[in-house]
């Protein structure tokens, strides 16, 4: 056997964007118009600067059809998931090539940079890397009303930058300090919501029943955690932009002009 047959295959990537037309903050957000473009086609197009095989997962025919016109994938699954990791691992089971780690991309993250997919990809380096994810570090630019926004979950790793726990708290607590000096005495961390799991990994997680940490703080990534899961922390210096509302529409097109 020569050592060329020995070496490892690199590991295969694919990107899927759970996307649902019924939003009760947005309904059929998706679809709305992005400077030309839904947002769907803006996010394909952002994830496929840095990953080849893209899909969008979706209960929808009229997501399923948008996507189909642009030329994108998409695939149609059950309406009676609970989150986005269910969508993603069913349409995983539907594509008929085998990949090594699947990166669940938000249908609602139109200005991700290819460098954040990287980076995730990065953390795969590590064999034993089951989940990624990925954290911003909250700069002093930034108060402490953004830092004790409970819509924007903090996180908390341990030295080999895997995720202690995640809260829609300020963690940790500074005592002694006052709450407005805190961002410039601690390394606060603010998680951005975009995973990747290796394939056997993300099979097993759709199997948990929801834990009484998620319970608590609505946050799925608990329920793993809680588990016994590990998930691995790269990060970015690029600021997450989700569109949950007409009014974050407003601002993302005013991005674009």
């Amino acid at each position: 056997m020569t050592n060329k047959s020995l070496e490892k295959l690199p590991l295969r990537f694919v990107v899927i964007i759970p996307a649902r037309y019924a939003s009760t903050r947005f309904p059929g957000k998706p679809l709305v118009d992005i400077g030309g473009k839904t947002m769907i086609h803006r996010v394909y197009e952002q994830v496929s600067k840095s990953v080849t095989d893209v899909y969008v997962a979706t209960d929808d025919q009229r997501i399923f059809d948008a996507v189909k016109a642009f030329g994108g994938n998409a695939i149609m699954t059950s309406e009676q998931h609970k989150s986005g990791t269910d969508r993603c691992y069913e349409a995983f089971t539907h594509i008929e090539e085998y990949f090594d780690v699947i990166i669940n991309v938000q249908g609602d993250e139109p200005f991700i940079q290819p460098e954040q997919i990287i980076e995730l990809q990065k953390c795969f380096d590590d064999e034993s890397t089951q989940i990624a994810t990925l954290a911003k570090k909250i700069t002093e630019k930034e108060d402490w009303g953004a830092l004790n926004n409970p819509n924007s979950p903090k996180l908390v790793v341990n030295k080999n930058n895997h995720a202690l726990y995640f809260s829609r708290s300020v963690i940790p607590f500074k005592r002694g300090t006052e709450p407005e000096n805190w961002i410039s005495s601690h390394p606060y961390l603010k998680h951005i919501g975009i995973y990747a799991y290796r394939a056997e990994v993300l099979g097993e997680i759709t199997k948990l029943e929801q834990s009484p940490l998620e319970l608590a703080e609505s946050l799925e990534q608990l329920r793993w955690l809680e588990n016994g899961y590990k998930i691995k922390v790269g990060f970015t210096d690029v600021e997450s932009i989700g569109i949950d509302t007409p009014e974050d529409l407003e601002k993302a097109v005013l991005l674009l002009t």
